[in-house]
């Protein structure tokens, strides 16, 4: 089975911050970071202040389902770095699901069929 395509290393997400463009609304923050070559990652950054792990973990299968169905419709190798507001752990997968698909647009990343 293949590995699901993430950001781990605290290193890039350092470089992705410094060096992204963001756009956010009130479930998420996004920043995204162009790549030179291979598939886009994800990473998801959501810390104690939203909930415990419960809620922690909830958001961020919620957010990498989001990603898993709409991986093909980016159009760029670019990394992508969610940032989960505290609005956006109380939301259910639509809410989180339209908030992903609403930044990515914003950023020109995603290709409309």
């Amino acid at each position: 089975m293949r590995r699901f395509p993430s950001i781990k290393d605290n290193c890039e997400f350092r470089k992705i911050y410094e060096e992204g463009r963001t756009r956010a609304d009130r479930n998420l923050v996004l920043y995204v970071r162009p790549r030179t070559t291979g598939e886009p990652r994800i990473g998801i950054s959501a810390s104690k202040k939203i909930g415990n792990s419960v809620v922690r973990h909830r958001v961020t299968r919620l957010l990498r389902e989001a990603f898993r169905l709409h991986r093909s419709a980016i159009s760029v190798s670019c990394d992508l770095v969610f940032v989960v507001r505290k609005d956006g752990a109380m939301q259910g997968y639509h809410a989180i699901e339209a908030s992903f698909l609403k930044l990515c647009r914003a950023q020109g990343i995603l290709e409309e069929r």
